[in-house]
């Protein structure tokens, strides 16, 4: 039985106990969350969030890619967000290559060229925070008075600490 078939079955239980369909588009706390989708984190657990609060928006090391941008902007301009809170964690795996050992691993199992592409891996977890606090502040599609802070969610321990601005 592969994966989808399992969520399938799951569903179903889900489905008989749901009783959150009324609820509004815009999230309540009026927060949009940038984190990793390393499946050791569970950010509306450690964060205390609730169905329909904040929005979650995740991908390889939790960075702010042009995608993340355009996501930011809906969120903010159609949403109604007005904070923003990037949280990469430690022991992730953006860590642990460059965008040449990537691209040299896809050129040999795939025989395709990603020379264009930008991975966006780090060496410096809290560098890499910093600078994608500063690239959400530096937007000129989000606003100056858009709240932006940045964390380091600890996975050896669950918790979260703030990352100071440069």
């Amino acid at each position: 039985m592969s994966a989808f078939d399992e969520f399938l079955r799951s569903n179903r239980g889900y489905v008989q106990v749901f009783d959150a369909g009324d609820l509004p588009a815009p999230p309540s706390r009026q927060v949009a969350v940038v984190t990793c989708m390393d499946a050791r984190l569970d950010p509306e657990e450690f964060l205390g969030l609730g169905l329909g609060e904040a929005h979650v928006i995740r991908n390889a090391g939790g960075r702010v890619s042009e995608d993340t941008l355009r996501s930011l902007v809906i969120s903010q301009r159609l949403l109604g967000t007005d904070e923003v809170v990037v949280i990469h964690h430690t022991d992730c795996g953006m860590m642990s290559f460059t965008n040449d050992d990537l691209r040299q691993k896809i050129r040999s199992d795939l025989g395709a060229d990603a020379s264009g592409t930008d991975f966006m891996p780090f060496s410096d977890l809290e560098d890499s925070v910093r600078e994608d606090v500063e690239r959400v502040r530096s937007s000129e599609l989000v606003p100056d008075d858009v709240t932006v802070r940045g964390a380091v969610y600890e996975v050896e321990t669950g918790g979260i600490r703030e990352v100071p601005g440069r």
